[in-house]
């Protein structure tokens, strides 16, 4: 069974601090439309106490808030060695299934470390990814302190190969940004 790190602890002050992960999408709490698209993984949720649900693992990272690199930190330390890959996806990704399905399906040639989604407009989504576990971990170690840390500290030791994102690698990220995907999906 492959592992998956689903990242959900931000602060998500550009929605007035709301919990991100339980914005409803057609009455569907965002994390969960992740970790439907999960099933038949491992999964591992970073973030407060209501990430909590029936067969997933839940952490915090240290210190709370303390940004997507200490979460990957937190969820790396329990992910069990041995492993070759792991997923890494945000909670707010309400086309989730369709990410999962694209990076699972998409060649990993081995001089590569990470599978990353490009939206449509060019930039990278790094919680939208598929990374050699063991880079991975290698890449978080090697940072001085992971607090605070931006994705690209952590990304920028890796072998990076850009997937297509077709219209997947939608996050919510504001109301605006909700309010436009609840009617019509984009």
């Amino acid at each position: 069974m492959s592992v998956a790190l689903v990242l959900g602890g931000g602060r998500a002050s550009r929605l007035d601090g709301a919990d991100k992960a339980s914005v409803k999408i057609d009455g569907v709490a965002l994390v969960d439309r992740v970790y439907a698209a999960l099933r038949g993984h491992a999964v591992i949720a970073v973030g407060p106490p209501s990430l909590a649900r029936p067969g997933i693992t839940v952490v915090r990272e240290a210190p709370p808030f303390g940004g997507p690199v200490a979460a990957l930190a937190a969820g790396l330390a329990v992910t069990p060695e041995g492993g070759d890959e792991v997923l890494v996806l945000a909670c707010d990704l309400p086309r989730a299934a369709g990410i999962v399905q694209r990076l699972s399906a998409a060649s990993f040639p081995d001089a590569i470390d990470a599978l990353v989604l490009r939206d449509a407009g060019g930039r990278m989504q790094w919680l939208a990814g598929r990374y050699r576990l063991p880079a991975l971990r290698r890449a978080v170690a090697a940072l001085p302190r992971v607090d605070g840390a931006a994705m690209r500290a952590v990304t920028d030791q890796l072998r990076l190969e850009a997937v297509a994102d077709h219209g997947d690698a939608v996050d919510l990220d504001t109301w605006a940004d909700v309010e436009r995907f609840r009617a019509d999906g984009r």
